[in-house]
């Protein structure tokens, strides 16, 4: 059965209106306006709304593990990621032989023209690979994390030779200090030649200096745009870091510090004399700003943004902030009175789902079997978000206002989920309903329900979706899907 356009924006409106059949004749308006967030979530069960939060989608086994341990003792567990087996995961990342490469071998690889590698190949695994992980990694706040950090220190891969330095960027910058100490991960992204090939440091000498990388530094990575800097400390910093280049031949794609191109006049940094000494010069500032109090409530304000909502308490963001700073970084130690205090029941107030975060939760809720290949890539790149895809360095948006507006293709991508039309993805509904025991038209609803939106529906608004959908039949749990997924609520976490 194909699903109508008519019937189809009904069913999605409402999944989630909880409004009678009579209310729905013009029920296009619930897509096609910019969605609003509800005065608090419509769903009995607190933990499915963190984990929300907290992962890419919770599945039936999460949701059912921190029920068990108590949403803090869950927490506690997925901020030791290193405990938590995750094998099947990598074995499933194996067949990607770039994510182990070194930046020369990465070179060479994506320049074999007779072999169909090209400068597409590596991004696109490392595209595929981050993908998988969100979806089936155990370890998801630690892989919500890693979103969060290649957010903030935003490398586009289709930058030059980012197109091969990014990969290496995500297994040497991000990956190990997603969860390990600011300052570490701080000096590992200074020395990344992917950054500094992407800011252009990598160009800049003693006659010309370039301020990119010393300006984002300190606006987009430390201290904020109101951090208290001038375009004078700009401009010093700029000149600290001439010499930090990338090797281009032997050895290319890895970073130096070339003498011959470095200032070695004095500098002065936010009000501290730096000699001339070198690389130690930039290295010197980048400790300097790593544990800046500045630095702290920054970090900690964008943490408790990325959780909990814009307009996060700011008592909460100041105590985040003390044990940043009193810590030395440490990320999770800081991360606990945000996730711990902030995500709490009734306490959240509703996000909307980034791209990447409404289709991996579709197909994370759902079960789906994936190998994340270029068809869902091809929908992340409609939808907006193709991972190490934003081109300026302030990473992909977090706020409504920039993914409401481009409903369209989440409708396609809900129908093309449902329908099995998405090559290499499948949901396998029979069995995901077997599993559950669901035979009836109420108890398939039910569980659909529950699975993509936390709950099931009230009988009002179950009785109305089986109106809408009619005469299904077989194809009753596709057309659910389809609008389930397509619905308001499912577009928010």
């Amino acid at each position: 059965m194909t699903l109508s356009r008519r019937a189809f924006l009904r069913l999605a409106a409402l999944a989630a209106a909880g409004v009678t059949a009579s209310a729905c004749a013009p029920a296009y308006r619930f897509l096609a306006g910019a969605p609003r967030p509800i005065a608090a979530w419509p769903r009995d069960d607190a933990v499915f709304a963190a984990l929300n939060r907290l992962t890419f989608g919770p599945r039936p086994d999460e949701r059912l593990a921190a029920a068990e341990a108590g949403l803090a003792g869950w927490i506690e567990a997925q901020l030791a990621p290193e405990t938590i087996d995750d094998g099947a995961t990598d074995l499933m990342l194996r067949r990607f032989p770039s994510l182990t490469m070194k930046a020369h071998e990465l070179h060479a690889w994506s320049d074999k023209l007779f072999d169909d590698q090209d400068r597409a190949s590596a991004p696109a695994e490392l595209r595929q690979a981050t993908l998988l992980r969100q979806i089936y990694s155990r370890r998801q706040l630690y892989e919500v994390m890693v979103e969060f950090w290649s957010d903030h220190f935003n490398i586009s891969a289709d930058k030059g030779d980012c197109f091969y330095l990014k990969t290496v960027d995500d297994r040497a910058v991000i990956r190990p200090h997603a969860l390990g100490n600011f300052h570490d991960l701080l000096w590992a992204s200074a020395h990344s030649p992917a950054m500094l090939v992407y800011l252009d440091q990598h160009v800049s000498d003693r006659t010309r200096p370039n301020e990119n990388y010393a300006r984002e530094l300190m606006e987009l990575h430390t201290l904020g745009v109101d951090g208290g800097y001038t375009q004078i400390d700009v401009m010093e910093l700029a000149r600290c870091f001439t010499g930090w280049t990338v090797k281009e031949h032997w050895w290319r794609g890895e970073f130096t510090f070339d003498p011959d191109r470095h200032d070695d006049g004095v500098k002065t940094v936010l009000g501290e004399r730096i000699e001339p000494g070198g690389q130690a010069e930039a290295e010197r500032v980048v400790e300097r700003l790593a544990a800046h109090p500045g630095t702290a409530r920054f970090i900690a304000r964008k943490l408790a943004a990325r959780f909990l909502g814009p307009d996060a308490p700011e008592a909460l963001v100041g105590r985040a902030a003390r044990v940043f700073t009193d810590s030395g970084g440490d990320i999770r130690a800081t991360l606990r009175p945000v996730l711990l205090d902030g995500v709490a029941p009734g306490a959240l107030v509703p996000k909307f789902k980034r791209p990447v975060n409404f289709v991996v939760s579709a197909l994370r809720q759902l079960n789906a079997a994936t190998d994340a290949g270029p068809p869902l890539l091809e929908v992340l790149r409609r939808l907006g978000q193709l991972p190490f895809g934003w081109p300026t360095p302030d990473g992909y948006p977090d706020h409504a206002e920039a993914w409401s507006g481009n409903l369209l293709p989440r409708w396609q991508f809900a129908l093309a989920l449902a329908e099995g039309a998405l090559p290499g993805t499948t949901v396998d509904l029979d069995g995901l309903l077997a599993r559950a025991g669901a035979r009836t038209p109420e108890e398939i609803t039910d569980r659909l329900s529950e699975l993509l939106l936390g709950a099931p529906r009230p009988a009002a608004q179950r009785a109305a979706l089986l109106d809408v959908v009619g005469a299904a039949g077989d194809d009753l749990p596709r057309v659910l899907v389809a609008g389930l997924v397509a619905s308001p609520e499912f577009q928010w976490r």
